[in-house]
């Protein structure tokens, strides 16, 4: 579904980040009573931002817990923070239409970055670079959700796995969400392909319900793919597809 291309229309993304201002909100409230593709586009970007945190969310180990606990008083308060001068309004809204990405990112990155953070002296080095891993996976990915051209395709594969794939031209990259879906099993992955003309193309795995960003180019691609295959992916599909749904145009 594509983004028209006035201002209103533009705005869903933001709308569902709650990246809007006060004002800019209120006139985008007036404005779903009257605008039904946006009412959609912006549920759908409430869902998947949904879907995005509960896939990336990670559960601190026990051990940090007593770590932090007996820390709290050797640890100095922080000073009163003082508010920053408020930036102009005329700059507001361009500000804050600029910084979607990095809303979504953030909002993301707090279920994973959290925890990193308890236990990060622990595990050093590798975890840090975990950490700007999945800071760089979150970025790339809120930037296809906010993009001013996103468009959405909702699917349903044959396992009963619920999928959704978020496209960007400006991007020149898809996202691919799945929930419900089973587990693959013992020695099995699932594995993403873009369609090029009937040549299926590896695109990525995926393991349980979660958001993962399409490998390779989607730009001349007609559909994604979803199989399952051995563990660690094939060169081409080895089972008959779960899932072939065209990329939203």
């Amino acid at each position: 579904m594509k983004h028209h291309a006035t201002d209103d229309h533009a705005l869903a993304a933001a709308y569902a980040l709650g990246a809007l201002e006060d004002g800019e909100r209120q006139a985008f409230d007036a404005h779903l009573q009257a605008c039904e593709a946006c009412r959609q586009e912006a549920g759908e970007f409430e869902a998947t931002t949904a879907r995005l945190a509960a896939a990336v969310s990670q559960t601190p180990p026990a051990v940090a817990k007593a770590q932090v606990m007996a820390a709290i008083d050797g640890v100095r308060q922080l000073p009163p923070r003082i508010p920053a001068p408020s930036v102009a309004p005329s700059l507001g809204g361009l500000l804050r239409r600029r910084a979607v990405p990095w809303a979504l990112a953030a909002s993301v990155a707090a279920a994973v970055l959290g925890g990193v953070a308890v236990w990060q002296t622990q595990n050093g080095q590798d975890l840090e670079q975990q950490a700007r891993q999945a800071q760089e996976q979150l970025a790339a990915v809120s930037a296809v959700l906010a993009a001013p051209d996103a468009r959405t395709v909702h699917g349903k594969a044959a396992n009963g796995a619920l999928t959704t794939v978020v496209a960007s031209d400006q991007q020149n990259q898809a996202v691919f969400t799945a929930a419900n879906l089973p587990a693959p099993g013992a020695g099995k992955t699932y594995q993403l392909w873009l369609d090029h003309d009937g040549t299926m193309r590896p695109a990525g795995l995926i393991e349980h319900d979660g958001t993962v960003l399409l490998a390779g180019n989607p730009a001349d691609a007609g559909a994604v793919g979803l199989t399952l295959e051995p563990a660690g992916g094939s060169p081409q599909p080895t089972t008959d597809p779960l899932l072939l749904m065209a990329l939203p145009a």
